[in-house]
């Protein structure tokens, strides 16, 4: 026999424990604030010129960016390679402690290497920034002690120096790697703007996300094509229309001549206010009923320009048509939604 699962039983802090909590959580926020408006301030003053010669090394590089740091140091390189290999600078990370034992053959003598060490002494790192002076990689230290070896050994240091760590015993790194992180930020955003980088290029390095989605889907990946058209000839009746707008569930129908060329079209809208009138569905062309010079899009705009101009006019349908005005293709809001475009 099964045992219903019943969730653990709350254990709540106490009143004075939820008091120190919420203060040592603001005081955590506060301390690490502070140290990002120091580090701004260091950037337009004392840092500038590190900052610029970090960024002028980056954009000049012929090879990639190899970043590298250990423990807390290394999950912020990681992160930092990955923003700039998504804004149009190759980069990856690579372990110093790893390197040592083989993955230093990844590194060339066309590439800039971003060491990271608050301490500037980690050992591991120390024990692989000799070989890559002599390979000929370029060098640039982020550390938070400037007169560390690190910092001497690299061609720009980066200073990301805190006063203190959010920690209460200043000791796990905190201000410290938030700091770090923020300069990473900095300089690949500084590198982004220097290169041109484009919304396009962003989209396709994030083709699964929203944006990707967005600039790299075009109005003929999401339109209904062939047989899925709704379209009928100029002198068909309104009656006959109705069944083509059922068969083919778009609550509307293009209306073509014999070449294919888009002539108007027949909506929903259209037939309530036909019902309105006395008009006879059975004997009215469908030519004396559709509204004339729809709204269309070309196959080739992305499916975002379909999204605007369906939301300037109001509409859910629109179609597509050729350079030529020949209808080829469909497309309803519904299109956009499950292709994720909305």
């Amino acid at each position: 026999m099964s045992v219903p699962y019943a969730p653990p039983a709350p254990n709540p802090l106490g009143a004075e424990a939820a008091r120190r909590a919420l203060e040592l959580a603001a005081e955590t926020v506060k301390i690490e604030a502070d140290a990002l408006l120091a580090l701004r301030e260091r950037i337009l003053t004392t840092g500038s010129a590190e900052v610029q010669n970090a960024v002028s090394l980056l954009l000049n590089c012929t090879g990639r960016v190899v970043v590298s740091g250990m423990g807390k140091s290394g999950h912020v390189g990681r992160k930092i390679a990955a923003t700039l290999a998504s804004t149009g600078t190759p980069a990856f990370f690579v372990h110093p402690g790893e390197a040592a034992h083989g993955d230093l053959g990844m590194v060339t003598d066309t590439d800039v290497v971003i060491a990271i060490s608050n301490s500037g002494e980690t050992a591991e790192l120390m024990e692989i920034v000799p070989t890559i002076k002599r390979m000929g990689a370029h060098l640039i230290a982020m550390t938070g002690n400037p007169s560390s070896r690190l910092a001497k050994l690299a061609e720009v240091h980066l200073d990301v120096a805190v006063d203190k760590e959010a920690c209460p015993l200043n000791l796990a790194p905190t201000a410290s790697t938030t700091a770090a992180l923020a300069l990473g930020d900095a300089i690949a955003v500084a590198l982004l703007d220097a290169r041109g980088f484009r919304e396009d290029e962003f989209a396709r390095s994030h083709p699964g996300g929203a944006l990707g989605r967005k600039l790299l889907t075009h109005v003929r990946d999401v339109m209904r094509g062939g047989d899925a058209i709704p379209s009928v000839g100029a002198e068909v009746s309104v009656a006959s229309a109705l069944l083509e707008i059922t068969r083919k569930g778009m609550a509307m129908t293009a209306v073509v001549d014999q070449q294919s060329n888009l002539l108007g079209i027949f909506t929903d809208g259209d037939l309530r206010r036909m019902l309105e009138s006395t008009c006879d569905l059975a004997s009215t062309r469908i030519a004396d009923a559709m509204h004339r010079n729809p709204r269309t899009v070309g196959p080739d705009q992305l499916a975002v320009d379909a999204v605007r101009v369906m939301e300037e006019f109001r509409i859910n349908q629109l179609l597509v048509t050729d350079a030529d005005g020949r209808l080829v293709g469909a497309l309803h809001i519904h299109d956009l939604t499950r292709a994720k475009v909305i």
